[in-house]
């Protein structure tokens, strides 16, 4: 009967265990280093955002305050020169056209303004047209122009 040869076996994990031992002081060893102390607070100034709504006959909502097309080109532009860059979040209808979105976005990351995020509301209990997978129509507080008493 033939036996297995250990020794080999047990050569190579001596050699690596001679190996861990040299290198693990290597590896958690740190240099002592006196640092400075300074006293400063953290900057957490989060970026303003710019509310656009898009109501189902597509006009054009900046904060609320309806627009047309081209002064929403320059509000853009101007919000895209701003520092920090504001996010842009989108509230559109449900029967907004994809392409009137798409040029928005567009529009929008050539000026600079690149996170740019969809507004939904969360699905009604009791809606027959709205699934947890479609997109939510703006509220219609959102959808309404404003009134001269505000």
């Amino acid at each position: 009967m033939t036996e297995i040869n250990v020794i080999p076996l047990v050569d190579i994990m001596l050699v690596l265990l001679v190996i861990f031992i040299v290198t693990a002081p290597l590896i958690t060893h740190s240099v002592e280093i006196d640092l400075p102390k300074v006293a400063s607070q953290p900057s957490e100034a989060e970026p303003e955002s710019v509310q656009v709504a898009i109501d189902s006959e597509g006009r054009f909502y900046w904060d609320s305050e309806l627009i047309d097309r081209d002064e929403l080109s320059a509000r853009l532009l101007t919000a895209g020169e701003r520092l920090p860059t504001p996010e842009l979040h989108l509230h559109a209808d449900r029967s907004t056209r994809y392409e009137v979105l798409a040029e928005i976005m567009a529009e929008a990351g050539k000026v600079g303004l690149g996170r740019i995020g969809f507004v939904s509301d969360p699905p009604q209990a009791g809606d027959p047209h709205q699934t947890p997978a479609q997109p939510a129509a703006i509220s219609a507080r959102q959808a309404q122009p404003p009134t001269a008493d505000h």
